[in-house]
């Protein structure tokens, strides 16, 4: 048999998958902003932000991911976690007093979801899901946003929300965060109340805890609420916690 005849054919073309875009658009991102500071429950800017400045940031954390001892396995399995928040007998498994009996608490006292955070992103970035390792890691750091909320014991008010993005900013390097860190402590740094110095504390917080993106979640959320807190280095929010509830929605006051 003449050699040529033993070559198999070529393996039929692939499709091509668009990577997540590790350039930076600041004029989009400054613009989102500006509407996001205009109107705090407008999520969508939030994406739009993160789209116009994270991508770089992205493909960092999951190359970090790959060091850590556990982040081979994660990064192999490639679970999709936002599933797993969805699943009730799952949550309603877990233990009273657990990161993820308080996750279950937070999420159903507010009547929204995984699930509901992930469609607001399919909005601005159709390549978020797309079969690739950094779009993948991007959602997973979506996925965890309202998992950091219980961790670090911020609510969802407008100066919670803006703490707990300084605090983002300083576990994943990700430019969208202290964009609109620095914006809200822009627009509270004056008046009585102490909202940018809060919002400082988050950051410094971040800063101080264990990386949380390298973190086992499916194990985390059983894991008892304060001794997770201790192990992972999450330090008390005093600042924010001084401030009374009813005026930490002054943090993101609309423009004028």
């Amino acid at each position: 048999m003449a050699m040529a005849d033993t070559i198999s054919a070529p393996p039929a073309a692939q499709p091509a998958y668009r990577p997540v875009s590790t350039k930076l658009d600041w004029g989009h991102a400054l613009r989102s902003l500006q509407r996001l500071l205009n109107d705090k429950d407008d999520t969508i800017q939030v994406f739009e932000i993160m789209r116009a400045l994270n991508g770089s940031s992205t493909a960092k954390g999951y190359h970090r991911l790959l060091t850590t001892p556990q982040g081979g396995r994660i990064a192999y399995q490639r679970a999709e976690f936002a599933e797993r928040l969805m699943d009730d007998a799952w949550l309603d498994s877990l233990p009273q007093g657990s990161v993820g009996a308080a996750y279950r608490e937070f999420v159903r006292s507010q009547n929204f979801s995984a699930e509901g955070l992930a469609e607001i992103s399919r909005q601005t970035e159709r390549a978020v899901d797309e079969p690739h390792p950094y779009a993948w890691f991007g959602r997973r750091t979506r996925d965890v946003h309202d998992i950091w909320h219980v961790l670090s014991g911020y609510h969802r008010d407008g100066l919670g929300e803006a703490c707990l993005v300084a605090f983002s900013y300083a576990q994943t390097k990700g430019l969208g965060w202290a964009l609109i860190a620095v914006g809200a402590a822009h627009r509270g740094r004056k008046g009585p109340t102490p909202y940018a110095k809060a919002i400082w504390q988050g950051y410094r917080r971040g800063q101080a805890a264990k990386w949380l993106l390298g973190e086992d979640y499916e194990r985390l959320m059983a894991e008892p609420l304060d001794a997770a807190r201790k192990r992972l280095g999450i330090t008390p929010a005093t600042v924010y916690d001084s401030i009374p509830p009813e005026v930490r929605d002054q943090s993101l006051p609309k423009a004028a």
